[in-house]
């Protein structure tokens, strides 16, 4: 499992966001951020559930989808958002309430080397992670 990148879902308009008409949300592109960050903004008609919203997401590259979600509480089904790509969204409730969003993708998006995550510290009053990205 190698990290891809960390989606962070915004309220307001930001610069160089890139309009996904299919997907009803715009987003900044993440290879272009050397830590990997993805801002993302849901249209109002986005058909995504709540947490998935309004709650980042860590995105990793794993090489079979199906294994990995196994036991693990799916909130949204693996898909194709683009060709050649397969990505599904999954709950996990250990680290925070209502739970944290992690996104796993089995194609690499990019070419260029992942980057890699060290948690520092999780802080145990809203069971938030901090962590630092950095490449390989």
């Amino acid at each position: 499992m190698t990290f891809n990148h960390i989606g962070i879902p915004r309220q307001e308009i930001f610069e160089d966001g890139i309009d996904l008409p299919d997907l009803k949300m715009t987003v900044t592109d993440h290879t272009r951020n050397p830590y990997g960050i993805q801002l993302q903004k849901y249209w109002d008609d986005a058909p995504y559930p709540e947490l998935v919203k309004t709650v980042p997401h860590l995105a990793f590259e794993v090489d079979d989808l199906e294994a990995e979600l196994a036991g693990k509480k799916v909130i949204i089904e693996p898909n194709s958002p683009s060709k050649g790509l397969r990505v599904a969204f999954l709950e996990d409730k250990p680290y925070s309430k209502p739970g944290s969003v992690n996104k796993l993708i089995t194609t690499p998006v990019t070419e260029s080397g992942a980057c890699s995550l060290k948690i520092l510290t999780k802080s145990p009053e809203t069971g938030f992670l901090l962590f630092r990205a950095y490449s390989e």
